[in-house]
């Protein structure tokens, strides 16, 4: 349900904002009022093309929000938030927002995230319907039609079983056609994963070959260096002429005889022999060391070349081995796709044959039960007319099925679409022995409101979209068919949240909710306010509504009212 709409800056209205509860909640208030600055509000929220000539005389930029609850069952809204990267919900809370600006571009919001006025719109045409003369009407396009005859048939299970099947069968269509490429492209492919596969697996790769491999590369590349030093060290330490080694033993007969004149001093005398034996042990390593290391052109030459191997298979397939590695194995697969291709391409053809069949019989099972279904909704929605005003009209259903002749021979390939094999159009007459149209001719926004209203009454508890917005449903009627639309929008609340604005008595004393609209003038500039109106107030605005502050009026609106 829609709990707060906040409008700012819009035409008359300087700073609004309502409060709606769930069910009936009527609008009422004098002609020029500002009852429609609502709807257009609403319009606005739904995606509607925006008029900078609505901001208020004065201001930069004029603000709608609103903050709707919704319980989202099915999850569509949230799956919708997700896939476009738009800020998730807060519990149950969804914050819509549209600012239009005189100097700037207009922006839009979803939960606070900037977003597109498409996502705007797609969002409004699951939540609102707008019934008047400016519609945001979704009962007029044919796929919605179609849904509500379904839901009303029950056969949502049908229905997902078939669009499940026809995604499995497009999909299997993308990869036949991947297969299906030219000849010629194909030959060069196959060389060319050919020459990969080939090039990756003579390499005879690993995962740790590269740590492993660098290592020996670069001691094998510094043989020369790498034995110069430790040469030149060794003799530093012991071969060369005053060597290392040498002196310390100058050093150590030098200490012993300093600890023979001063004991304290023989700690010197010990920490000198610990270098003395760290020195030695030094000079074995290196000799270990030297020994170890070989000057081997020949397996340098390997090396090098397998480096430049190894650099070039990185360049081509990858930064790391296992980047190639991987590559490899990836390219291998679609070696073997493209070489059993016309084997697989059979099988995809005899699996979408197969397909093809389900979806013709799923197709045929789920007109069927559309076309049983029809002349009950049909009778229903007549029914619904006759207390609306339109005694001698009549509600149709037309079904289109997309096949040639009912034949066991299923007319492929077929375009299937995800709804089933139909077409549905809503089709209504106000007269006795004029055709019936479709509901998208009809010119009156009256009739249609109330074409509409027939269809809500019968639906409610299978139309899915929860706010009904009805302006002015009442026009050019009176008496008991007022009273009447004022009944069917009461039950129709039952099951949805409705805003209605009307002049009419009989269909604002319906209401669980009244709203007042009015204009007030102040410091040289006019205003559009509004506020709920409770027992006493709600008894003199339906009085005025019924022409006066008369006692006949009041008593009259005393009557409606408990009624």
């Amino acid at each position: 349900m829609l709990t707060t709409l906040r409008i700012k800056n819009l035409a008359l209205v300087e700073d609004l904002t309502l409060n709606f509860q769930n069910g009936f909640n009527v609008i009422t208030g004098e002609t020029g009022a500002g009852k429609s600055i609502i709807i257009g509000a609403l319009n606005l929220l739904l995606g509607e093309r925006a008029d900078r000539s609505l901001i208020r005389t004065g201001c930069s930029h004029c603000t709608i929000e609103a903050i709707l609850v919704l319980q989202d069952p099915e999850g569509e809204i949230d799956e919708f938030l997700l896939e476009n990267g738009i800020e998730p919900r807060e519990g149950e809370n969804l914050i819509l927002k549209r600012s239009i600006s005189t100097s700037s571009s207009n922006r839009q919001f979803i939960n606070g995230s900037p977003t597109s006025l498409a996502s705007l719109q797609h969002i409004g045409s699951r939540l609102v319907d707008i019934h008047g003369p400016h519609d945001h009407q979704s009962l007029l396009h044919s796929e919605v039609q179609l849904a509500i005859l379904d839901r009303f048939a029950g056969i949502d299970s049908l229905l997902r079983q078939f669009s499940e099947r026809l995604q499995e069968s497009r999909n299997l269509a993308r990869k036949k056609s991947d297969l299906m490429v030219d000849e010629q492209s194909t030959i060069r492919e196959l060389e060319m994963l050919r020459f990969q596969v080939e090039e990756i697996q003579q390499a005879n790769l690993s995962f740790d070959e590269e740590e492993q491999f660098a290592l020996e590369f670069q001691t094998a590349a510094n043989a020369s260096r790498l034995l110069e030093i430790s040469g030149m060290v060794q003799a530093q330490l012991s071969t060369a002429e005053a060597c290392i080694l040498d002196q310390c033993g100058d050093i150590n007969r030098m200490l012993q005889e300093l600890a023979q004149l001063d004991p304290k001093t023989e700690s010197m005398l010990e920490a000198q022999s610990q270098a003395i034996s760290i020195l030695q042990d030094l000079s074995s390593e290196l000799t270990q060391y030297a020994n170890g290391v070989s000057i081997n052109p020949a397996r340098l030459e390997e090396l090098e070349q397998r480096n430049e191997l190894l650099f070039s298979l990185k360049r081509k397939y990858g930064q790391s081995m296992a980047k190639v590695i991987e590559f490899g194995q990836e390219a291998q697969l679609k070696l073997e796709s493209l070489e059993n291709r016309e084997e697989e391409i059979e099988q995809i053809n005899g699996r979408l044959t197969a397909m093809d069949e389900d979806l013709w019989t799923l197709g045929k099972k789920i007109s069927r039960k559309r076309k049983q279904i029809i002349p009950k909704l049909s009778k229903a929605v007549a029914a619904e007319l006759v207390p609306l005003g339109f005694p001698k009209g009549s509600f149709e259903i037309t079904l289109e099925t997309d096949s040639i002749k009912d034949t066991k021979e299923v007319p492929f390939p077929f375009p299937f679409r995800h709804h089933g094999l139909d077409r549905v159009e809503f089709m209504f007459s106000p007269n006795a022995g004029e055709p019936a149209k479709p509901l998208r001719a009809i010119a009156s926004s009256g009739e249609m409101a109330r074409v509409m209203l027939a269809q809500k009454t019968v639906l409610a508890e299978v139309d899915r979209i929860p706010i009904l917005v009805f302006d002015e449903v009442d026009a050019n009627i009176g008496g008991d068919t007022a009273r009447a639309v004022g009944e069917k929008i009461h039950r129709v609340a039952n099951s949805h949240q409705v805003l209605c604005i009307t002049h009419s008595a009989s269909v604002a004393a319906k209401a669980t909710t009244h709203y007042f609209v009015a204009k007030k003038t102040g410091k040289g500039r006019t205003q559009t306010t509004i506020k709920a109106l409770e027992s006493k107030a709600r008894i003199d605005e339906i009085s005025r509504m019924l022409g006066g502050k008369s006692k006949a009026a009041r008593s009259h609106a005393e009557e409606l009212l408990k009624d």
